[in-house]
């Protein structure tokens, strides 16, 4: 499947994707997904930015979603409105008439590396594409980063171009 692809193949390098300091703040990440992504258009989804520390080593990735429970936590609980129940109307309703406020505006200074997802899950550039396919569905990834001998940061691979490839070799006649 997926015509013996390789990661390599597919792969984003580490410098065409954007990438931050894990010091950096949630205000700052939003303005470079404001300019990377939803101004250019350059990448279609998923929109993350890469988290990397002092020494260039990829922490982990940082979401939209992991952005809007960053700057409103209220906003990721749990609500029963949210699933349509009338009686949680009224709550919902003050969630969404408060979102982002004051005190939004105040989280949004708090460093991402308190709401970014930790890189747990890599490849190679030799593994198959099917392999990082697995790995993706297997832990619920959109992205995956990509290491050269289990220690350099090379790029990514997104499930786009997983997606591409995997659905080219099943339509080919």
């Amino acid at each position: 499947m997926a015509d013996g692809k390789l990661v390599k193949d597919v792969m984003i390098g580490i410098f065409e994707y954007p990438h931050i300091p894990y010091w950096f703040t949630i205000n700052q990440a939003v303005r470079i997904i404001k300019v990377s992504f939803i101004s250019s258009k350059k990448y279609p989804e998923p929109m993350a930015i890469l988290v990397f520390d002092e020494k260039y080593n990829l922490m982990g990735t940082l979401t939209l979603k992991d952005i809007l429970r960053g700057l409103e936590p209220r906003f990721m609980q749990g609500s029963e409105k949210a699933q349509g129940y009338k009686e949680q109307e009224s709550e919902l309703s003050l969630i969404w008439d408060t979102l982002f406020t004051k005190q939004s505006k105040e989280l949004a200074e708090k460093p991402v590396s308190e709401i970014m997802a930790p890189a747990k899950q890599f490849v190679d550039p030799a593994d198959p594409v099917t392999k990082a396919a697995y790995l993706m569905v297997h832990h619920d990834l959109v992205l995956l980063p990509v290491l050269e001998n289990k220690k350099k940061f090379v790029g990514l691979v997104r499930m786009i171009e997983v997606f591409d490839e995997i659905s080219d070799s099943l339509i080919k006649e």
